[in-house]
């Protein structure tokens, strides 16, 4: 065959050339795989790999295809299938091409607009040296600028952009890989100033009435704590406490004052609803044979306890 197939290869990867006709070899044919029409990759009989190749390249006996191994860039070109005998006959013709992963592409969103209910944008879609400009809806993308897609079997990177499950793709590809950048159709023209004045005109009045009973909740609370509060100290009683003229606490407990000497006679008084008024009657001169006790005139409602309490020596 005269025309070449072209086979293309990913850096570093290996690839296997298989004679494209049925052959039989007779016993002075010989079979060559050969490099860009001059150069000796492999033959049989017998079974030799030269030295450009060697280690990388190795010829099967059963089938005479051809294995390449870990192809690099400069491993790209023309190869061919010579049967060499009474005459020459080629039985194979391949164009190899060994390509590199390629790099992840750029999309930037140059502009949005809404035009009749529909959002239109104009996007970028770059590489490190070539870019595309195109203008998309929500359903297809048409390209306006920038350099021209390449045909399918092209070498040359290529770069596209589309709609997909609503979504704008710029894609970057060559034969052997591809990669891509996406924006979402939704969040680009979900701010455009139709939508967004859309939006506002439905979100203003919930917003003000979400205001408006989060005040008045806050209010009525206030006013019931306030409420509550008010009770309480209606209800509420302070409890005064009577001391003795010596400063101990009354309370129907005897009361001793520390230090030497005789102890004080002390009178409690309880009452009922009248304002209680401790008595206090001092204790006489230590030389009187005893000692006088001097009654208050009774009160109505009340009630005096007397406690005498004697000297204590020590």
């Amino acid at each position: 065959p005269s025309a070449e197939t072209p086979v293309f290869v990913l850096k570093g990867q290996d690839v296997r050339l298989i004679v494209q006709t049925n052959i039989t070899l007779e016993n002075i044919d010989v079979l060559f795989w050969k490099f860009d029409t001059t150069i000796n990759v492999a033959k049989y009989p017998p079974k030799v790999t030269f030295e450009r190749f060697e280690g990388r390249a190795e010829i099967s006996e059963g089938t005479l295809s051809l294995l390449l191994k870990n192809l690099q860039e400069g491993d790209s070109g023309p190869y061919e299938a010579v049967v060499a005998g009474n005459k020459n006959t080629n039985v194979a013709t391949y164009m190899l091409v060994v390509q590199e992963e390629v790099e992840p592409p750029v999309l930037t969103v140059n502009s949005v607009s809404s035009i009749n209910g529909t959002c239109n944008m104009t996007v970028t879609c770059r590489n490190q040296n070539t870019s595309v400009i195109s203008i998309c809806n929500n359903s297809t993308c048409s390209q306006v600028g920038g350099e021209s897609r390449g045909a399918e079997t092209s070498t040359v990177p290529l770069l596209s952009v589309y709609v997909a499950g609503g979504s704008i793709i710029c894609n970057h590809s060559n034969q052997v890989s591809w990669a891509k950048d996406t924006k979402e159709i939704v969040e680009l023209c979900r701010m455009t100033p139709g939508n967004y004045n859309s939006a506002l005109t439905v979100w203003t009045p919930v917003g003000v009435a979400g205001f408006v009973g989060t005040a008045a909740l806050i209010g009525f609370i206030l006013w019931r704590k306030q409420k509550k509060r008010g009770k309480e100290e209606i209800i509420s009683t302070d409890y005064a406490t009577v001391m003795t003229p010596d400063n101990s606490q009354a309370g129907g407990e005897e009361q001793v004052s520390p230090g030497p000497g005789p102890a004080s006679l002390t009178i409690y008084s309880t009452v009922g609803p009248q304002h209680p008024q401790p008595v206090n009657h001092q204790p006489p001169p230590v030389d009187l044979p005893m000692s006088t006790m001097s009654t208050m005139p009774p009160m109505p409602e009340s009630l005096y306890a007397v406690v005498e309490k004697k000297t204590s020596k020590q």
